[in-house]
């Protein structure tokens, strides 16, 4: 004759189930999340936020700026302007103040 798990084994048993679920769970959405992630980055990478054309690259003063080419928009990487305001000081120094981030 079998015998019947106690109530405390269920329990247990459906408990370690469920864990075992909610964590495939979990990494299946961190694994979907990263995938979208990289989606995202190779539909929009070195695309114009304007106008969506390709963004190209050109050196001002050794700084790496990205410019369209269809719009002529200029884009700058986090940390961009404030080189380019070092490089320049006077008014755009004075005016990058405004936007300045506070700590």
């Amino acid at each position: 004759m079998p015998v019947k798990p106690s109530e405390k084994e269920e329990e247990y048993f459906a408990r370690q189930e469920f864990e075992r679920k909610k964590k495939e769970q979990e990494e299946l959405q961190l694994k979907l999340e990263a995938e979208e992630k990289k989606r995202l980055k190779e539909l929009h990478y070195m695309n114009c936020p304007k106008c969506g054309m390709d963004l190209i690259e050109i050196n001002y003063k050794g700084i790496a700026v990205d410019k369209c080419s269809s719009c002529e928009g200029i884009w700058l990487d986090a940390g961009e302007l404030e080189a380019i305001s070092e490089l320049e000081k006077g008014i755009l120094d004075r005016w990058f103040t405004v936007f300045k981030k506070s700590d």
